[in-house]
């Protein structure tokens, strides 16, 4: 175990995020010198001092290690925050004797960096420099935050940020739980007989936000969950029925539905969407691996995901995207490998490849000494092969993303052909615009002062809840949002 102790509460997940990414596999604890009687004993202690001077000091196995860098309480808390994070990387670094692809960058939005910089006047040239100065981000990923911002911001250009807003709805509903998965889903066997009711409550839900943002512009519509074609046709028919009726279709700029599981994909269902203005479906294989897929608890073939794709195209669709994830276990280089050349024979209009994240809540993680002799392997090379396959289909970066214990200390990363990205990706990603969320564990974020300041309002996360539950739910909407 690591123990890392401050004198005073300030940057105390700044310091532990950072740590944690250079050691993933060890548990770590904080705690304050002032409130403890005595010393506390580890291994490996790092100390934080603030004071005229931020002084922290590397205690691992005998062996210590210092720096320090003048701190003024005054100066900005950014400005602070990066100080710190600066001494403590050049300390970890040294005594691990490697460096992490992102530098000291322990936040989820990297581009949102990049593109604050760009905004602000800088050349790219300049916007590059001043990320690995500040941040020890590497060549290969600074160059990837600067091209994905300004790709970002053309496919942007014409958002209204101040007047619009975009629409997310949840279907919490999974044909079973995957493996590593943390969202808001729930096995559909179990909830069959609520899923009527749940869209009862969804769509009183849909009502109160069509009617309170009617002075807003809706530019684009993400149905996600869960699986939403878990959803039968006479469902999938009332919902986005429900929702052409009720919300102006005619300025939104794109539509997405996550179709994702193979195993949920039949050709009614797909007919049932086509009758409605959808611009963009997904189906997410995430392995092309036979074996994997069963590891991973997802209970559907390689065979049914080629079917699904051709329905999809069979059905008309134009924009069809594909999520990948990358260090599942037990897969190896060349595993990612054939299923790109898979992914690549089926040719879809846009690829995004995840770095697999072991969240809290995922069975991955609460069992992972089952899976730990499988191994989780995610490195650069794997990324940059991941790379060159999207190109090869003709796609460029368009959005990226991190979470918390990626393999690798990596990042997600959407690939797209001309005209194909998702908007909604980029919206939700960079926070510059309002996003109004329907549904059990769904999450509005409400942006205003041209994106400083950011709200946000939160569904309870169980099915029952929300459906008995549903005019709390409204009623912290209606006093949330102030337009």
């Amino acid at each position: 175990m690591i123990g890392i102790s401050f004198n005073k509460k300030e940057f105390e997940y700044d310091a532990y995020t950072l740590v944690k990414a250079f050691y993933p596999k060890e548990d770590i604890e904080m705690y304050y010198t002032e409130e403890i009687q005595e010393e506390k004993s580890y291994d490996r202690l790092i100390s934080i001092l603030y004071g005229e001077k931020v002084l922290i000091r590397l205690c691992f196995d005998g062996k210590v290690r210092e720096g320090e860098q003048a701190f003024d309480e005054a100066e900005d808390r950014k400005i602070r925050k990066n100080k710190l994070k600066q001494v403590l990387y050049q300390l970890l670094a040294e005594e691990t004797g490697h460096t992490l692809p992102w530098g000291n960058l322990t936040g989820i939005r990297p581009t949102k960096i990049a593109m604050g910089l760009i905004e602000s006047g800088m050349s790219n040239a300049e916007a590059a420099d001043y990320m690995r100065k500040t941040y020890y981000t590497s060549n290969e990923k600074t160059a990837l935050a600067i091209t994905i911002a300004n790709r970002e911001r053309e496919i942007l250009k014409n958002i209204d940020y101040e007047n619009g807003y975009s629409l997310y709805v949840g279907i919490p509903f999974c044909p079973s739980i995957c493996l590593y998965c943390s969202f808001s889903s729930s096995p559909l066997e179990r909830w069959r007989d609520k899923v009527d009711s749940y869209l009862d409550a969804l769509l009183k839900e849909l009502d109160f936000i069509a009617e309170t943002m009617k002075d807003k512009t809706l530019d684009t519509i993400y149905i996600g969950g869960g699986t939403p074609t878990t959803l039968e046709p006479q469902q999938l028919h009332r919902l986005l029925g429900h929702i052409q009726k009720r919300f102006p279709m005619e300025q939104v700029k794109e539509y997405t539905i996550e179709a994702g599981r193979p195993d949920s994909i039949t050709k009614e269902k797909l007919q049932a969407i086509r009758e409605y203005p959808v611009t963009r479906i997904s189906v997410n294989p995430q392995t092309m691996n036979a074996e994997t897929l069963k590891i991973i608890g997802r209970n559907h073939t390689v065979e049914d995901t080629r079917h699904a794709f051709a329905l999809a195209r069979e059905c008309g669709f134009d924009n069809i995207n594909m999520d990948l994830i990358v260090g599942l276990p037990g897969e190896h280089k060349d595993d990612v490998e054939h299923t790109l050349k898979e992914i690549q024979a089926l040719d879809p209009d846009s690829l995004t490849i995840h770095s697999l994240a072991v969240k809290r809540a995922a069975r991955l993680r609460m069992f992972k000494d089952q899976y730990e002799e499988m191994g989780f392997e995610n490195n650069q090379e794997i990324m940059e092969m991941a790379m060159n396959y999207a190109r090869s289909c003709q796609m460029g970066p368009y959005y990226l993303y991190r979470q918390k214990n990626m393999c690798g200390n990596l990042e997600n990363v959407g690939y797209a052909k001309v005209d194909k990205a998702g908007i909604y990706n980029i919206l939700i990603m960079e926070e510059k615009q309002t996003i109004i969320a329907a549904g059990a564990g769904a999450s509005t974020k409400l942006v205003s002062d041209h994106g400083q300041k950011i709200e946000r309002i939160e569904n309870v996360k169980d099915v029952t809840n929300y459906i008995t539950r549903i005019d709390e739910m409204i009623e912290r909407k209606r006093d949330g949002i102030v337009l």
